[in-house]
């Protein structure tokens, strides 16, 4: 895989120089490898970001294929790079043919113009504020009779390393329980939730498998934000500020931060 991400960096002069991004790409090629995408396929990704998955979609389809890339953010949200700094850095490339993208763009209400092969859901899933919201987008996707690729944090953990990112996730999701926020982390669905949630859609599960992606950074990062957070739960229960102090110390056991694996889901 990793020969794979450094040919594929030298093909469209992408992320030569980006070691961290040549990481996720190496996880993002292990997922779209599960999802069992052929070249020639037309996409549609719900919740692109900055194109992390997109980029590897749009490679492995190739000239003959197409991806539809679709964010409800805004243009200016992310960091380092903006959505649409990353996108233009993502356009000017040779990939940039393959791909169209949509930021503050709502699959539910998007107008699609062709036909479409599969939908994709990776990694973006936490992001939404309800079930009843996924479901809806479980829901049109059925309607449109294509095959649904999901991925997303496993948080059944495997070692004391990725309980740090299991705690983390936690005080995040607790955190978007009690205050607003715009955070990634909105609601935490389990294998066994999406499968539900894709179940009451009409969708029947094909492929279920774990990804490993303990080397990635998303623990470390995750437990940093957790750590900034963790004195803003005033408004809570003080038996939730408990367990969020409880969640903090066990996060902060080890040193060493590894992130937690990943699932997929494969539905028709």
């Amino acid at each position: 895989m990793q020969d794979q991400v450094k040919s594929f960096c030298q093909k469209y002069n992408l992320y030569k120089e980006n070691e961290i991004q040549q990481i996720q790409l190496r996880h993002r090629f292990a997922l779209v490898e599960a999802f069992d995408i052929q070249g020639g396929m037309r996409v549609l990704e719900i919740g692109c970001g900055q194109g992390d998955t997109t980029v590897v979609l749009a490679d492995i389809v190739g000239d003959t294929g197409h991806v539809l890339a679709l964010d409800i953010a805004a243009s200016d949200y992310g960091a380092p790079l903006t959505l649409a700094q990353a996108h233009a850095q993502i356009q000017s490339s040779p990939l940039g043919k393959r791909i169209s993208f949509h930021v503050e763009t709502d699959f539910l209400t998007f107008h699609l113009l062709e036909n479409i092969d599969v939908v994709v859901l990776s990694h973006s899933s936490w992001y939404f504020k309800s079930k009843e919201q996924l479901l809806q987008y479980f829901k049109r996707a059925k309607q449109l009779g294509v095959k649904l690729c999901f991925a997303e944090w496993d948080m059944a953990y495997t070692s004391l390393q990725q309980r740090s990112h299991f705690c983390a996730v936690s005080v995040l999701a607790l955190y978007s329980a009690f205050i607003e926020n715009e955070g990634n982390i909105q609601n935490v669905w389990s294998k066994s939730q999406s499968l539900a949630i894709a179940e009451t859609a009409n969708f029947q599960l094909k492929k279920s498998v774990i990804v490993e992606a303990d080397y990635l950074q998303d623990g470390g990062w995750e437990r940093d934000y957790a750590n900034a957070i963790a004195d803003e739960f005033e408004i809570a229960p003080l038996s939730i500020q408990a367990l969020i102090k409880s969640y903090i110390e066990v996060m902060n056991e080890t040193q060493e931060v590894t992130s937690l694996n990943s699932f997929v889901q494969v539905f028709e």
